[in-house]
This record gives structure tokens, sequence and C-alpha cells, in this order.
């Protein structure tokens, strides 16, 4: 049985950005509240009413079915709405998004180099200062979407789908966990032999990540993240070592953590080994940057069965001889 088709936006993406969907609240309270579309909009978005109403006038809101909305389109629960928000008037440049580097195209893939400190995609503070939006806009590309997961703190090599067609079976790739990213990092060395464990050597955790909370952490319970991980090179002098990193499975702020959870925190990482101020989304752009590079990434092509290897030709800057 085919699976059901996803619902199409009715707006198309507009200076990089999608259009927002809002799903009308089903409630019995919600539907008794509300008489109109515009009714509820206004009433969720009270800061931004005058705004709305301007759209509103100029059609700019809209139902799934792409028909404008007015003040007498009737509330209809599940219903979707469709608009562009605004982007923040206080938004923060990021002037690392001009050292983004293309390292591949073609009909199917962008392969990108992205730099410290530079979101993958619209979150929180960063909307049109993210690696999405700006290549949306530079190349004319507005189906571009990431194929998977890349931490703003981190760099190194990030793929993207360009057409709708593809976009599933390279995702799958990722998310089956068919592809073999390696990482480095720059961290201290062990103390010493005694008790130290040695290397190479694979880590098992129990990682969660919950709602509000900025960071992930280990728990008792059944290992659900695996990486592995190498010493390549020593720096007795300032007591650092380069290491080599393998994930086997993608769960949130993994690396890091189990690279913590040895005594050999990721240099100026803001998580660990403690916690600092920072955003709500967990940026933290004081100091250094995170000493963490996504250096590589291989896989079949599930499209055509080639070889895919992409390499960032990055530097972890407390490491400048690199590898």
């Amino acid at each position: 049985m085919p699976s059901p088709r996803k619902h199409v936006p009715p707006l198309p993406v507009r200076d990089g950005l999608n259009p927002t969907r809002l799903v009308l609240p089903h409630d019995a309270a919600a539907v008794a509240r509300y008489a109109t579309a515009a009714g509820y909009l206004l009433a969720r978005f009270p800061d931004d009413a005058d705004r709305l109403r301007d759209k509103l006038a100029a059609g700019e809101v809209v139902t799934g079915d792409g028909t404008p909305v007015t003040r007498d389109t009737p509330y209809e629960p599940r219903g979707f709405l469709y608009l562009y928000r605004d982007p923040p008037a206080d938004e923060p440049a990021v002037p690392a998004l001009a050292d983004l580097e293309v390292l591949h195209r073609d009909e199917n893939l962008l392969v990108v180099d992205k730099p410290h400190r530079v979101a993958t995609m619209p979150r929180g503070r960063w909307v049109t200062q993210t690696v999405l939006t700006r290549l949306r806009r530079e190349l004319d590309l507005p189906d571009l979407v990431p194929a998977h997961r890349l931490d703003r703190p981190t760099a190194g090599v990030l793929v993207l789908t360009v057409r709708p067609e593809v976009r599933g079976p390279y995702q799958l790739v990722f998310q089956e966990r068919r592809a073999r990213k390696v990482y480095e990092a720059v961290a201290p060395l062990p103390a010493g032999s005694d008790g130290t464990p040695g290397f190479p050597r694979t880590v098992r955790s129990r990682i969660v990540k919950r709602r509000g909370v900025v960071r992930a952490e280990e728990v008792p319970g059944e290992p659900n993240a695996e990486s592995w991980i190498d010493l390549v090179d020593r720096d007795e002098r300032r007591g650092l070592g380069l290491y080599r990193l393998e994930p086997h499975t993608g769960k949130t702020h993994q690396l890091r953590l189990h690279m913590a959870g040895l005594g050999l925190p990721i240099r100026h990482d803001p998580f660990w080994p403690v916690l600092r101020a920072v955003a709500d989304d967990g940026a933290d752009d004081r100091g250094e940057p995170l000493q963490l590079l996504a250096r590589s990434l291989r896989f079949d092509d599930p499209l055509t069965g080639e070889r895919r290897t992409f390499t960032s030709r990055r530097r972890l800057g407390d490491w400048p001889t690199g590898q």
C-alpha cells in the first residue's frame, strides 16, 4: 500500500524561507471560542496583531488549499493556515557565513563546508543568517533541504538535497546510519597511564535530550548511543590531543558527551565540563569556537550506487597543522 502523500504547502519558499503552517486546535474550548480563522490568529499572536491585520488585508494568509483568509473565513478545527512570518528584527549577524564553501554540486546534491557557529537551518535567534536560507537565496534553489543534521557549533561537511524528488532516498541514508561520518576534535590528553582508558576505544551509553533542557545527558539504562574514538596525535607541551571520532548512532550532543564522559571534554565546549550561561538554543559565541569538525562523510549513492566521499578543507584552530 503506498504511503499517504504529504501535504504540500500552498505558498512557495520566499526569500529562502518556508511559509509557517498553523494547525487550528480542535478541542471544545477552541471551537467554542473562535468563530473565524482570523479571530484565532489575532488571539494567538497579540503582540503581532497589527502586522497580521496587514497580512490578512493583503491576502497573505491562506488556508490549506491556498484560499486567502478574510475576516469572515470560518474557523475550521484541524484546518491549516499558512503565512510568511517576518524575520526577527534583532537577528544577530553571522560573519562566518561569508566563509561557507561549496564542495560539490550536481542535479541532486549540494555539499558544503560549514563554518563554526553557523546554523544549518532556521531555528531560535537565527532565521535568515543560516546555511539553508543563504544558499536558497544565492543559488536560487528554493527546494534545497538538509539531508542530515550538523549542530551550529560544529563545522564541516554538510549534505543538502536539491530536488524534492530525491529528498527521501538521501535522507534515509542518514536515518538508517548507512553513511560513515568521521569527525576530528581537539581535547586534553589523558592524564596518565593509571586508570586512563586506552585508545582506540568504543564508548556506549544511554543519552536523552529533555524538552526545555539545553544539553543532553547520559542516564542509566540500555545504551542507545555508540561512538568509536581514537587519539591520533599528541601535543605534550600543551597537553592536547587530536582525536578521531566516528559516531555509530546520531544522538544529540553524542560526541561531546562521550568525550566529556572520558574526562576529555572537547576544547571550548560551553556545555562540558561546566555549563556556561548560554542562550535558550544553546548558543554561546564568546571566546573560541568548539573544536569539533565533521572531517569527512562517505556513503553509497541510493540512486546510482556510486561511492560518494566528501572531505572538509577546514582546520581546527587549536590544531593548526591538522592531519
